[in-house]
């Protein structure tokens, strides 16, 4: 009986250990995927054309 007390007990706490690490698993992703709008809003504002910059005055020879 005693050992069934003991194996019960492992099984909660490896059942705990594995919610708890779930939690922190989904904290990141919920903290990355915020980064990333944030990011993504900070981008929309920017001004960005496809052609490349021209210099103002000609180079020199």
């Amino acid at each position: 009986m005693y050992e069934y007390e003991i194996q019960q007990f492992r099984a909660a706490e490896l059942i705990r250990r594995a919610e708890n690490e779930r939690l922190a698993r989904e904290i990141v992703r919920g903290r990355r995927a915020a980064r990333r709008e944030a990011a993504r809003r900070e981008a929309e504002g920017e001004v960005h054309t496809g052609r490349p910059r021209r210099h103002r005055f000609p180079r020199t020879a």
